[in-house]
């Protein structure tokens, strides 16, 4: 852009409007400038000003003519139209078109920054040495790695490296304030970068970050917020007094209500309001809603805790150094307690307060409860709920990333080989602790929680119907996904490829065979992983052969399990998976509706109709909650076993006529 001085006439009528400068030769414009539209600016520094014309119209405002306004400019760059009025201080910026800024104490970069990148939150142990870097590109599968695979510590090296190298790139003496953001009502912004669209209103304090973002999902920081060294990415909002250190906000995060956070960490989705949060790992759809709960050292994912949810993280003895695990789709009841060290399996249900330490990965779906003073574990029971079914149907349908590019990798089956294999392992250790129990047990004790012997076989039951369900639907979403029209095309639909046997892990929503992520940490501490983006990548890549992975871990455990060879599976073996796939699913959806009707019983009419009798009771009920039969998802599931039924129907049919 070709620049110029300003000419002893502009100088004039600049004074003239209030303006002064020590040394105006270093303020320069480039052309069309028209001077009439600066009025009462202070310039210090070198100032380039250009496109200094037209209206400015951030979203949501109401558009005005461009100018500067009773403000001071020290070291700055202004491209395109812009609206500064009233800003106390606005040194070493970069201001891109469309921006608004208005009514602000201070926003000033002081030396070379990275602009919250490259900042360490102590995560998970608040003792150290699960420190993650945070920065822009930070995913939830990236900060899993890094907080999680410590006993790796090339790998860990190399990681650390790579995010280096990116937050030096960002490292500026300038920052930049991108097109169409919007700056109002704000104290004190020191070293802090704003995306595209950014709005910021009426925040107290925000140092050392940035605002991310993109025109798709632009994000907002409100009244009241304290921030100091964080990252807010695309999408997100935090606002209502939230209070902020050393934290990262991923993508489409909610934050707001007085909750204050420090070294913790906010992934695709998180809600959290009025609590607190240290230390935490807050892995994709994590919600907290309540004044009186503390989330501390832990890691989380699909989580909502109940108002009062507490953990401790320290026995008086080293210090705040215990962390604990809640695997995905974990609850926790009001005025929960757990005691770290504590690991909880997937989508279980953690009531009362437990004062015992207990490891319950393997038992996914369960109910944990005290009794006498007791950790008691009822395995499974969480199958057939009607709040684990709403809860994996509502996941997907709330997410509220609009960024092109989504940072963090998420899988949404409730059902999958990750899950399955807990499944499978609980449902061994249950057969073992049966065997071995005496008949006048009242408990077996099984890695510091208690389970009731009279349930062991119970347990293991539903265990047992979860997996025909889930061996018979992937075998239907295969052949529905594949359409075979010929004995040849079936069995080419069937085969698996390799790369999904063993175990499979859940980075933080990303699930994937353990030995998949192990080539990539191998590739990472071996160099050929060489950037931030190539991680990514090799992530993304993993996620996107899911499927394939998923039917190869199938194979293998089907033939391990049932002893059936998939890509040789005869009528008969085929067949009686399609059939116990309809009956186990139509069973455990039916159990969930009987689940459901308890929302419809006497006992949940209790306090309606408040001034009538049964009749007014059984009206106002009806008004405000509907009717089982016409309720939404008891409709669903119905329907759900009727296209299960026709799904089954026609596959019999098929394997019948390609398999004679």
């Amino acid at each position: 852009m070709d620049y110029r001085n300003l000419t002893e006439t502009e100088i004039s009528l600049l004074e003239a409007q209030g303006c002064y400068c020590r040394d105006w030769p270093v303020v320069w414009v480039a052309p069309p400038f028209d001077p009439g539209l600066i009025h009462g600016v202070r310039f210090e520094g070198e100032v380039k000003l250009s496109g200094l014309h037209g209206m400015v119209a951030p979203d949501g405002e109401t558009p005005r003519p461009a100018g500067l306004y009773s403000c001071f400019l020290r070291n700055c760059e202004i491209h395109g139209p812009v609206y500064i009025s009233q800003v106390g201080r606005l040194e070493g910026y970069t201001v891109e078109k469309d921006v608004s800024i208005e009514n602000v104490s201070s926003i000033f970069v002081d030396g070379p920054t990275a602009f919250g990148n490259g900042v360490e939150a102590e995560v998970l142990n608040e003792g150290g040495g699960r420190e993650v870097l945070i920065f822009e590109q930070l995913t939830a599968q990236i900060a899993y790695l890094m907080a999680n695979y410590r006993h790796e510590p090339e790998m860990i090296a190399r990681l650390k490296g790579l995010i280096r190298a990116y937050c030096e790139n960002r490292r500026s003496e300038r920052g930049v304030i991108g097109a169409g953001a919007s700056i109002r009502g704000a104290q004190s912004i020191r070293n802090v970068n704003f995306g595209p669209k950014a709005r910021i209103g009426g925040v107290q304090l925000l140092e050392e970050g940035t605002v991310a973002g993109c025109a798709e999902a632009p994000a907002l920081v409100g009244e009241g917020v304290i921030a100091r060294r964080f990252v807010i990415q695309s999408g997100s909002t935090v606002d209502s007094g939230a209070i902020l250190e050393k934290c990262f906000v991923g993508q489409g995060v909610r934050i707001g209500k007085q909750f204050s956070a420090e070294n913790s960490l906010f992934f695709a989705n998180c809600e959290a309001f009025h609590g607190e949060a240290v230390s935490l790992f807050a892995g994709p759809y994590t919600v907290t809603h309540h004044k009186s709960s503390l989330l501390i050292a832990g890691l989380f994912s699909f989580f909502n805790a109940g108002s009062g949810t507490n953990q401790s993280n320290h026995m008086y003895k080293l210090g705040p150094v215990h962390q604990g695990r809640l695997e995905r789709g974990c609850k926790t009841g009001s005025f929960s307690y757990l005691l770290w060290p504590c690991r909880i399996g997937a989508f279980s249900v953690v009531m009362d307060k437990h004062g015992s330490n207990f490891d319950t990965a393997d038992f996914p779906f369960s109910y944990l409860t005290v009794e006498d003073g007791k950790s008691i574990l009822t395995p499974a029971m969480n199958l057939f709920t009607v709040g684990t079914r709403r809860d994996s149907e509502k996941w997907p349908a709330r997410d509220r990333r609009h960024d092109p590019d989504r940072l963090d990798l998420i899988r949404f089956e409730l059902l999958s080989p990750y899950i399955a294999g807990k499944i499978i392992r609980g449902s061994e250790i249950l057969q073992t602790l049966y065997e071995q129990a005496s008949k006048e047990q009242k408990y077996v004790r099984y890695q510091g929680i208690h389970i009731l012997r009279l349930l062991l076989k119970t347990c293991r039951k539903y265990y047992q119907l979860a997996l025909k369900k889930y061996y018979g639907e992937q075998l239907a979403r295969r052949l529905e996904s594949r359409p075979p029209d010929s004995l040849s095309q079936l069995r080419d639909a069937l085969q698996p490829k390799e790369g999904g046997d063993g175990d499979w892990v859940d980075l933080a929503g990303l699930l994937a065979p353990a030995a998949a992520v192990r080539e990539v940490l191998e590739a990472v501490k071996g160099g050929e992983v060489k950037s931030v983006e190539q991680l990514r990548s090799r992530l993304a890549a993993i996620d996107g052969n899911y499927e394939e992975y998923a039917w190869s871990w199938y194979a293998g455990t089907l033939e391990k399990e049932m002893g059936i060879s998939i890509g040789r599976a005869t009528k008969e073996q085929l067949a009686g998976l399609i059939r116990e796939w309809r009956a186990s699913s139509v069973k455990l959806n039916n159990m969930t509706l009987k689940d459901a009707e308890k929302e419809f019983d006497q006992n949940s009419r209790i306090g309606f109709g408040a001034d009538g009798g049964e009749e007014v009771m059984t009206a106002d009920f009806s008004a405000v909650r509907g009717g089982y039969e016409s309720n939404a998802f008891v409709r669903r599931l119905r329907a759900e076993n009727e296209e299960v039924e026709k799904k089954a129907a026609f596959w019999e049919k098929e394997l019948e006529r390609l398999l004679g």
